[in-house]
Parts: structure tokens; C-alpha cells; sequence
């Protein structure tokens, strides 16, 4: 019996890694929709926050009230980790697929272990091999070319959701790096609870209490709304979680590079967005940098975890 398991586990996870990955990408391709229809970055940060706090916030204390427990010593993390690290992550998030292209902002996304490795170099004093330095230029590179830097007119229009993006990155590199001590001492839904709950409180402060639900909106909008909060949040993370527990998270974290080529699929084929093909060459160039990174990371028994856990923190998505 314990054979068989073996041999069916890690098929199971590539599996449940493939769909986190796809309820991610749709997710975003189904935030520019309703941007395309008139909803704001900074309802829909409410919006998805504040229904994927709340559905998960019943379904612990309904089947697991002690995954909500937390020590007094890390009641200030917390609040940190989730009223600013994780709030600015989905807002940044949601706002640069307002701006440009859905496969473009979650490849700039994609750029938080190059963000990584940056700060360990120049904060961490790890001397960078050949490897890590070549893929932080072809991040760097591909992602000059996915946002259209080489033409002056394509980067000036976009030049407000480029920014936005490697903000996103940056702030995604941040919770990675703070979220490895949560998830060294805590479950992981534990720590993806409490982020959700405190940037949820961030953004009905920041953004009129609840104004967001306040609105009338098509049942399709609605559908949609709902479905970033519990499909594209709550459920992926729950997929993502138990698929890196089948597999090496190196192995999640290249499956997981499905998103950005599954949403670039969906918004051409329902927002009718299009790469263009230096494009395209530069969201290649970026997943390969990416992917070369993380079989570094795993490799060098010198490291300090951080790509580990950003695949175990993924929730900007």
C-alpha cells in the first residue's frame, strides 16, 4: 500500500500545482475584465480580501479554530506581515494588471526571486556564483522586453502599470523574505489566515469600509468577484500547499511558471490582449531566469530559504 502511495504521490501533486496555477491565471484575466468594466483597483483589493478572509476565517473556526492560534511574541508580526507586506502586495498586484497586459504583470511578479537574490547580495553579503548572476540578468533583460521598453511609444503608455509592476515584484521579494519566519513556527494557513485578515482591516481602512459591496453590478461581474475570492485565493493556496508537500518546492515552483503562459492564453483569448513577439521572447526569457534561479537555490545548501518559502507564501496572486 505505502508503494503505491508513493509511486501516486507525486503525480498527485504536479496535478494539484496545475490547477492552483490555472485558478491563478483566470483569476487574473478575470481582475482585468472587471477593470474593463468599470472596477477599481482599489474596490476590487477590497472585494478579494475582505470575502477570502471571511471564507476562511468560518472555515477554521468551524473544522480547525487551532490553526488560528498564535503567541502573544507574534501578535506585532502579524499585523505587520498583513496590514503592509501583504496589503501592498495585492494591491499592487491587481493594480498593474489594471494598466498593461495580464501576462506581462504577473511575469514582472515573476521577477521577486531575481529581488531576492539582489538584497542577499547587497544586504545578506552572499557572493553571487556565475549561475545566480546570469539569471538576474535575464530576468532583468526578458523583462525589458515583456514590457516594451524597446518601443518608446508601447513603454510611455504603460510606463504607470511598469512601475506598478516591479513595485509588485519588490513587495512580493519583501513578504517571501518575511514569511519565512511565520512558516518556520506556524502552519502555513495559519500565516495565510492572518495576512489576508490584517490587509483586509488595511483596505476597508484605507478604502471606505465595505464601499466596494455597495455597488450594482451584472451577475456576471458578481460571479466573477466571487470567484477571485474563493477560487483564485482561498481554494489555489489550499491546492499549491498540498501539492509542495507531494513534491520538492523547487519542482511546484517551475510547474507553478504555468500561470503567466495559461493567463497569456486566456486574456488573448477572451480580452483579446496580445504579446508581441520580442514580447513573448521576454516572458520566455524570464521564466527560464526564474526556473535557473530555483535549481540554484535548492542546490546551495547555503541558502537561506527564501525561495522555499516564497512558493509556500504565494498568495499575491
Amino acid at each position: 500500500m505505502k508503494q503505491a502511495e508513493k509511486i501516486k504521490t507525486p503525480g498527485t501533486g504536479y496535478i494539484y500545482v496545475i490547477i492552483a496555477a490555472m485558478l491563478w491565471a483566470i483569476s487574473g484575466s478575470s481582475s482585468k475584465f472587471l477593470f474593463n468594466s468599470g472596477v477599481t483597483p482599489f474596490q476590487l483589493v477590497q472585494l478579494r480580501l475582505t470575502i477570502s478572509a471571511g471564507l476562511l476565517f468560518i472555515a477554521l473556526f468551524i473544522r480547525r479554530r487551532d490553526l488560528m492560534r498564535i503567541e502573544k511574541s507574534d501578535y506585532l508580526y502579524f499585523l505587520f506581515f498583513g496590514a503592509v507586506v501583504m496589503a501592498a502586495v495585492q494591491f499592487t498586484y491587481l493594480f498593474t494588471i489594471s494598466k498593461i497586459n495580464v501576462a506581462a504583470a504577473i511575469l514582472l511578479q515573476y521577477l521577486a526571486p531575481a529581488f531576492i537574490a539582489i538584497y542577499s547580495f547587497l544586504f545578506a553579503k552572499e557572493k553571487p556564483c556565475f549561475i545566480t548572476i546570469l539569471s538576474v540578468a535575464g530576468a532583468i533583460t526578458g523583462c525589458y522586453l515583456v514590457v516594451g521598453a524597446y518601443n518608446l511609444n508601447l513603454f510611455s503608455m504603460n510606463k504607470t502599470g511598469i512601475i506598478s509592476g516591479l513595485f509588485a515584484a519588490i513587495a512580493f521579494a519583501w513578504y517571501s523574505v518575511q514569511g519565512e519566519y511565520g512558516m518556520r513556527k506556524y502552519d502555513p494557513v495559519t500565516v495565510l489566515f492572518y495576512a489576508l485578515f490584517f490587509a483586509a482591516i488595511t483596505w476597508n481602512i484605507l478604502h471606505p469600509p465595505l464601499e466596494a459591496f455597495f455597488h450594482t453590478r451584472s451577475l456576471l461581474e458578481w460571479g466573477l468577484i466571487i470567484y477571485i475570492g474563493i477560487f483564485g485565493t482561498v481554494v489555489p493556496f489550499g491546492f499549491y500547499f498540498e501539492g509542495i508537500n507531494l513534491i520538492r518546492s523547487t519542482r511546484a515552483s517551475i510547474t507553478g511558471t504555468l500561470e503567466p503562459i495559461t493567463a497569456a492564453a486566456i486574456s488573448y483569448l477572451f480580452l483579446n490582449e496580445i504579446l508581441e513577439p520580442l514580447q513573448m521572447a521576454g516572458g520566455i526569457m524570464v521564466i527560464a531566469s526564474i526556473v535557473l534561479l530555483q535549481f540554484k537555490m535548492e542546490s546551495d545548501d547555503k541558502a537561506p530559504g527564501l525561495i522555499r518559502a516564497k512558493n509556500r507564501d504565494k498568495s499575491d496572486k
